[in-house]
């Protein structure tokens, strides 16, 4: 046994024989799951990136809103069959991201926190439901039913007193839809947009959440965190040659959906490998791009895009994936 091992192999059996305890491992994983890792150590980091950039934008509410959703969803999953899922925290990662993401666009009130417990319960459902549908192509849920979950409450907004947003943009056709930058690089914040676009996976921008990300990632799998920055790096370049808006680019608005589509296709669901990297370097370069169509698609109805361009970029690269690299594949 190394020494990294040794602390975990300790938790473990202390969970075994702890049932409060193994319900915190199981809600830890579900936290780390939200970038694809199976590991409590990485979602204690991940959580406390969390309250690091609540706090910092003065939302403490967007980390107690990701610990509720967590709980919840590991408390739904706890009623399911399927009990290995459930102890890798599959079950909570889209909780974590719909408590996270409500408190962000939608007023603190005692509506909020019923519509988390909710859509978090609901989460698990549309988990199932849609991994059901695609497991005929072998390809997971991802954050799917997080995205539908917050889209369908995000509307409901409009049509319910009850639910006040002061965040949301007013529906709208778009006007003017091309951004045109005088120059390239111009107002382009390079490594502070990189960290962001790493941290607004939870939906919070800050250098310092993204380190303690990074360093949860790299507790689980080196690669993962090498895949996730890079994946960031590269979103902010494609995002600045193709002109963004440089506002968004700055703020890790292009990019957040491209690190877990980065970390999806290069480390979690591929062996890492020149082919792979190659693969996930397209994958990354059109995710942007579903990024800015859906940017588009979306304004008319005044709802964020949240993780969709991840979901779909990585669902049409994932379902052919067992064809273009089947050794590759796991």
């Amino acid at each position: 046994m190394d020494a990294a091992s040794a602390p975990t192999s300790k938790w473990s059996q202390l969970t075994q024989g702890n049932v409060f305890l193994e319900f915190v491992d199981v809600t830890l994983r579900g936290c780390a799951q939200v970038m694809f890792q199976n590991n409590p150590l990485t979602g204690l980091l991940f959580f406390a990136a969390i309250f690091v950039g609540a706090y910092g934008e003065g939302n403490p509410a967007v980390a107690y809103g990701a610990v509720l959703g967590t709980v919840v969803a590991t408390l739904t999953g706890l009623n399911l069959k399927d009990r290995k899922s459930w102890k890798a925290g599959l079950y909570g990662y889209n909780g974590c991201l719909v408590g996270a993401a409500l408190p962000t666009f939608l007023d603190v009130t005692p509506a909020l926190w019923l519509c988390i417990i909710l859509g978090s319960m609901v989460s698990v459902i549309v988990m199932i439901c849609i991994a059901d549908i695609l497991k005929t192509w072998k390809v997971a849920a991802l954050t799917a039913p997080f995205v539908l979950v917050t889209w369908i409450m995000l509307l409901a907004s409009y049509a319910f007193g009850g639910l006040n947003s002061s965040v949301l943009p007013v529906p709208n056709l778009p006007h003017e839809l091309v951004a045109v930058n005088s120059s390239l690089f111009d107002g382009i914040h390079l490594v502070d947009g990189t960290f962001y676009g790493i941290s607004e996976v939870f939906l919070f921008s800050s250098v310092i959440g993204s380190v303690l990300l990074l360093a949860g990632l790299a507790v689980s799998s080196v690669w993962a965190a090498v895949f996730g920055l890079c994946g960031s790096l590269l979103a902010i370049l494609v995002a600045t040659v193709l002109q963004a808006e440089h506002t968004s680019v700055n703020n890790g608005m292009y990019a957040f959906s491209a690190v877990l589509t980065a970390i999806a296709l290069g480390s979690t669901f591929n062996k890492p490998s020149r082919r792979v990297l190659i693969y996930t370097l397209i994958g990354v370069i059109f995710t942007v791009f579903v990024q800015g169509a859906l940017n588009t698609l979306l304004a008319p109805v005044g709802i964020p895009t949240l993780t969709m361009p991840f979901v779909l970029a990585s669902w049409l690269f994932l379902v052919p994936n067992k064809d273009v690299m089947p050794h590759h594949r796991q």
